[in-house]
């Protein structure tokens, strides 16, 4: 069955030019919308369809089921081609070129109230954010997460009590990956988790191969009232949720984390939460661009926050933060943990300089992160060692003269539903 489409078209080709075109291709072209382009476009340009206004009027008026677009340099380049995929794909809808084909992730319909929680990349601290918003949420309510990782189990895995570095060593030495999402965020916010994988990641975020379905059964199943749905890197769940709350790293390049596809996700969210937003870094730049995409944008700082008391304790940290950050990690937790702070490290990610690190280190407690190599390499050693090892989660605090994440969070789940 030949699908409705609307041609994006510019004047840069004769009219006659394009009328041909949209008679030979394979498409039901319902509308044209004009990009823009001069050289070639006589008031008299009859293209045999209407012309759409507008890109977003366009789709709204003839509800083409795909957008095909006979446009060239120098109406759209690189970057302006993009824009175009995204505000595209956002409606749901495929966008075809000459050489290329975009599609929109396909999200599957999911019953209950629920926000998806959704990354730019790898170390945006996206983790930290769900186990904040599942902790606040989890206060009167019943909250359920499935998180998707690159290392989840091949059945959807259910953790419904925080699991103990004990418990995570045995993980590890039965060759399980002890440091997945999913039990990251059991640990550090105390609510039922179901663990989930997934294999690759497109430019869109939609995922070669992952069993996220049936861990949303899975959540089904325990009758919460409220479920989140934690991405893995740049990757989407495959779920339609109510609500979706994108975590951005504040500190990288704004072209790329609001351009290509990653406006799509812009576009996409209720809520961009940008993360590692220091005072004096910049940051701000992001934030605007971010508030004209999405509806709200809101700058936070993580630090860390021990599971349990280090008062007073010589304490080695351990994360996959970059230098840049450890000064500020010591800081804060000699100041607000009483801490004796020996080392602080990012080489969670780099076993290599890890195992190295860890020659060096003389300390009472290993405080880590539940990233990477957190449980085969540090726990391992400090067991070894017979070093106290205690996770660390993350606080989220607001930037300076930024709103409360919190009441940001409240009213996403109200709008979702519960």
């Amino acid at each position: 069955m030949t699908r409705r489409a609307l041609a994006l078209i510019d004047g840069e080709h004769y009219a006659p030019v394009v009328r041909a075109a949209l008679e030979e291709l394979p498409y039901d072209f319902v509308a044209a919308h004009l990009l823009g382009g001069k050289e070639k476009l006589r008031d008299d340009a009859d293209y045999g369809v209407p012309i759409a206004e507008g890109l977003e009027g366009g789709l709204d008026e003839y509800r083409p089921e795909v957008v095909v677009d006979l446009s060239d340099e120098p109406v759209l380049g690189p970057v302006e081609r993009f824009r175009v995929a995204s505000r595209v794909l956002a409606r749901g809808l495929p966008y075809v070129g000459a050489d290329f084909r975009f599609e929109p992730p396909s999200l599957e319909p999911f019953p209950l109230p629920s926000i998806g929680i959704i990354g730019t990349g790898k170390r945006v601290g996206k983790t930290a954010i769900t186990a904040h918003a599942a902790a606040i949420f989890a206060r009167d309510r019943r909250v359920v997460v499935v998180s998707m990782g690159r290392g989840g189990p091949p059945e959807p895995e259910l953790a419904e009590i925080a699991p103990t570095i004990e418990a995570l060593l045995e993980l590890s030495d039965a060759g399980r990956h002890a440091a997945s999402d999913y039990l990251e965020t059991a640990a550090l916010a105390g609510v039922p988790t179901v663990g989930c994988r997934r294999c690759g990641g497109g430019l869109a975020g939609a995922v070669f191969a992952s069993n996220v379905s049936q861990g949303a059964r899975k959540a089904i199943e325990l009758e919460p009232e409220l479920v989140l749905f934690d991405g893995s890197g740049a990757a989407l769940p495959p779920v339609e949720t109510s609500r979706r709350i994108l975590v951005v790293n504040a500190q990288q390049d704004p072209a790329v984390v609001t351009g290509y596809l990653n406006e799509y996700r812009h576009l996409l969210s209720d809520l961009v939460v940008l993360t590692m937003a220091e005072e004096g870094s910049g940051w701000e730049e992001l934030r605007d661009r971010a508030a004209e995409l999405a509806p709200l944008a809101v700058g936070v700082v993580l630090r860390p926050r021990p599971v349990e008391p280090i008062e007073g304790r010589r304490v080695a940290f351990f994360s996959t933060a970059p230098p840049s950050a450890h000064e500020g990690f010591e800081r804060h937790l000699a100041e607000e943990h009483r801490a004796e702070v020996v080392h602080v490290s990012g080489s969670l990610a780099d076993r290599a300089a890890l195992t190295g690190e860890l020659e060096t280190v003389d300390a009472d407690v290993f405080l880590v992160e539940l990233k990477a190599a957190a449980i085969d390499v540090v726990a391992s050693a400090a067991r070894e060692r017979g070093v106290e090892v205690v996770l660390a989660g993350s606080d989220v605090l607001p930037a300076a003269g930024e709103p409360d994440l919190d009441i940001e969070l409240l009213r996403l789940a109200e709008e979702a539903g519960v």
